[in-house]
């Protein structure tokens, strides 16, 4: 059996991994305006996605709600650390692909990401730990809560930017031109 503190280490080691992978990209350390904020409010920024967190923190949180609900599903006798391990993983995996040179080309087409340069290594990591948060209160908190937080996340965020985790699926497969226009600012 692994001990908890092998666990936590190998956790601290995916993490250091998404870094490195990161930096080998070419992907800067921080924001490039040269220091840390806690919050970009802004999605339309050169800031966006280069800090702590941002607008979709809260699709990461989600990500955190499905991937703990996925594995508690099909794998109901794995150890918890170990499903955590494999959502860290499937996080980081997406981590990665996501600051590619395609998958950030493809994001630049979309009405929202047309500056998009990828993630600051802090904000990609950031990014893990809010997925990390939203497994852990998906262990701790009733089924109808995590949903309905979901819920309200996404409303919530859909509302405030014209974004979220549910649109972001949609404009990764196949970008819905009644959509475009709306998040590039068309009648709400």
């Amino acid at each position: 059996m692994v001990s908890e503190r092998r666990l936590i280490l190998f956790a601290f080691a995916l993490i250091g991994v998404q870094a490195l992978v990161l930096y080998s990209f070419g992907q800067p350390t921080i924001c490039t305006c040269g220091y840390v904020k806690v919050w970009e409010g802004v999605v339309l920024s050169s800031g966006n996605s280069q800090h702590l967190t941002d607008w979709y923190t809260f699709s990461h949180i989600i990500h955190g709600f499905l991937f703990y609900l996925g594995l508690w599903y099909f794998f109901p006798r794995m150890p918890i650390w170990r499903r955590l391990l494999l959502a860290m993983g499937i996080e980081i995996a997406w981590e990665i692909a996501e600051n590619t040179p395609m998958v950030i080309q493809h994001y630049r087409e979309q009405a929202l990401a047309q500056g998009y340069m990828g993630d600051s290594i802090i904000n990609s990591v950031s990014d893990t730990f809010a997925m990390i948060f939203g497994f852990i209160l998906a262990r701790h908190l009733p089924l109808w809560s995590i949903i309905t937080i979901a819920l309200g996340l996404e409303l919530f965020v859909v509302y405030m930017i014209r974004d979220n985790l549910v649109l972001n699926i949609l404009n990764l497969i196949y970008q819905f031109p009644p959509i475009a226009v709306w998040q590039a600012g068309g009648p709400r």
